[in-house]
């Protein structure tokens, strides 16, 4: 009877042990919006798609405007943290020491629209984001051109892509950025980037990876189906890092 119950355990304990591991798996990202600075009407839109996406696809999503959640224990459950909509200077010294360690460990991160409008003297911040917001002209109707279409965000997306949104003027460009999508600025008013001017972008960086784009200033956005198609792809590329 003894050996029975060796053998029961010998083979239940590494089913027991896959279906625990199982559980764990599915990746949970966190979602950040604090501001400091102007605030966006479309945060509680981008909140609930980006629920919604994580249902629909395969990841857990917690929301926060608190960045207590900014600490070494609480980063270690997140696949990828997105920055959506925040502004200005959100985060203390520890804080920001956290968010390095967790990028450094392999985390994850994804950048939306004003994301770029944030910690102007985080030197460090500004090369993981890849830009920093300068300035933007009236929202206008405007021409993507989508360079790169074998990024999971971008591979759904015309070559030329029509859309009004409020388009970014950037600074500080990093040069190791892989541009996804550019602007035409001769399709609008008001652009200062030149004919390279980008609009969304991925990269590797200081040992995690960073996913960042322009787009999503409007409520509408999030339920333009491209759009959110883009966005799901590079909350992806933020979480697995393909």
């Amino acid at each position: 009877m003894k050996n029975l119950y060796l053998l029961l355990s010998l083979i239940l304990l590494p089913l027991i042990m896959m279906a625990h591991n199982g559980q764990r798996v599915k990746p949970r990202i966190l979602v950040f919006s604090k501001t400091q600075g102007f605030r966006h009407s479309a945060i509680p839109n981008g909140k609930a798609a980006i629920i919604k996406l994580g249902k629909e696809n395969g990841f857990d999503t917690d929301t926060t405007e608190n960045s207590n959640v900014f600490n070494d224990d609480s980063l270690k459950k997140y696949a990828a943290v997105v920055f959506l909509q925040t502004t200005g200077n959100i985060l203390d010294d520890k804080q920001k020491a956290s968010f390095e360690k967790y990028i450094k460990s392999g985390g994850g991160f994804a950048g939306i629209h004003a994301a770029s409008d944030t910690e102007y003297s985080w030197a460090w911040y500004g090369k993981l984001v890849g830009a920093y917001f300068v300035s933007h002209p009236a929202q206008q109707m405007a021409v993507l051109n989508v360079t790169d279409r074998s990024h999971r965000s971008t591979k759904h997306l015309p070559a030329r892509w029509e859309r009004k949104d409020e388009w970014y003027n950037f600074k500080d460009i990093s040069s190791d950025i892989k541009v996804l999508i550019t602007i035409d600025e001769k399709s609008y008013k008001g652009g200062i980037n030149g004919d390279t001017h980008p609009m969304a972008w991925h990269h590797e960086y200081d040992g995690g990876r960073a996913w960042y784009t322009e787009l999503g200033h409007t409520e509408e956005s999030y339920t333009d189906k491209n759009y959110l198609k883009h966005l799901l792809g590079g909350i992806q590329y933020a979480i697995s890092g393909n």
